[in-house]
């Protein structure tokens, strides 16, 4: 991880999820200059931005991918010594407030899955509709790529990454299409793999569902990029981060992610009092205070305005004491 210096981009066409709404439950959090927020997935900058122009707190952004930093430090040039930018995953968050001198933090967001830059540039992979690279490397300067998982894990491995990550109910059809097809030539472009996906589904099931090569997609790039993994670690780590009154909200997009999201929340969110007890004894409270009654959901009329917003699940917590 290091710090990124700012760049000189045009300020990118983004159209940030439930922007009104993070910004509204955050802020009440971020009063003070001296408090802290953290984007942990800072993309293009729209909900820090939005932050910064807010409230008077400070801003610690964090991206693995280099492009997203450029472009966002662009975008926050601006805000001056309020924005410090990090190239780092966000499961690194602790080191990176460590390196900052920064103890707690008043504020965290985070915004999961693959971001708008990723998607709407084509090279780089991550997309089955139009052919490029086979990539989907949420840092493209660092770590084994989809081609790489592609060729190179076994038909069992194969598998399990689409069963378990994309909930495919084809996946060993698939995957033993798959290693058919590359003994006689890798896989090195979206197009042909999108192909064999849709050729290895029945046709009746093609027929419904959307594209037929959407959930081997998403399988492949929550593998390449660790995402649940990297999600497990950075979760309890950002909790822990937040000071007494800080606050957290976290937007995924698939049922994976939100159920991390929910069960560490609910678990922090729960005393271990026995309901039978007729008081919760001082230091049995829980630590968290959830924000949202389950998870949110976009609006229609925002779905209709960004379609990005369409799968989203926002749920967020205030931490209401340190733990025992």
């Amino acid at each position: 991880m290091g710090r990124v210096d700012r760049g000189s981009s045009p300020q990118p066409a983004h159209v940030p999820v439930l922007l009104e709404r993070c910004v509204g439950l955050l802020a009440p959090a971020l009063t003070g200059p001296d408090d802290v927020v953290v984007d942990c997935t800072l993309g293009l900058g729209g909900h820090a931005e939005a932050l910064l122009r807010d409230t008077p707190a400070r801003l610690v952004g964090l991206d693995r991918d280099p492009e997203a930093l450029f472009r966002s430090g662009a975008r926050l040039e601006a805000y001056g010594s309020r924005v410090t930018l990090v190239h780092a995953v966000y499961d690194a968050l602790p080191g990176v407030l460590a390196d900052l001198g920064i103890g707690r933090v008043q504020g965290i967001l985070f915004d999961l899955g693959v971001s708008s830059l990723q998607l709407d540039e084509v090279a780089r992979g991550f997309a089955y509709a139009q052919d490029a690279p086979l990539d989907m490397r949420m840092d493209p300067t660092t770590g084994p790529s989809a081609a790489d998982v592609v060729n190179g894990y076994d038909g069992k491995a194969l598998a399990r990454v689409l069963k378990d990550y994309g909930d495919e109910r084809f996946a060993s059809r698939i995957a033993d299409a798959i290693v058919r097809e590359r003994v006689r030539d890798p896989f090195t472009h979206t197009a042909r793999l999108a192909e064999l996906v849709r050729t290895s589904i029945p046709a009746a099931t093609r027929r419904t569902g959307g594209h037929p090569a959407k959930r081997t997609f998403q399988a492949l790039r929550i593998e390449v990029n660790d995402e649940l993994g990297v999600l497990r670690r950075a979760l309890p780590s950002a909790l822990d981060a937040l000071s007494v009154g800080g606050r957290i909200v976290v937007m995924s997009y698939q049922s994976l992610e939100d159920k991390i999201v929910k069960t560490e929340l609910v678990r922090r969110s729960t005393s271990d009092v026995p309901v039978d007890l007729p008081f919760v004894p001082e230091g049995s409270q829980p630590e968290l205070t959830l924000l949202v009654r389950g998870s949110e959901k976009a609006t229609a009329a925002e779905v209709l305005a960004n379609p990005r917003a369409q799968s989203v699940r926002l749920r967020a917590a205030e931490r209401a004491r340190d733990a025992a």
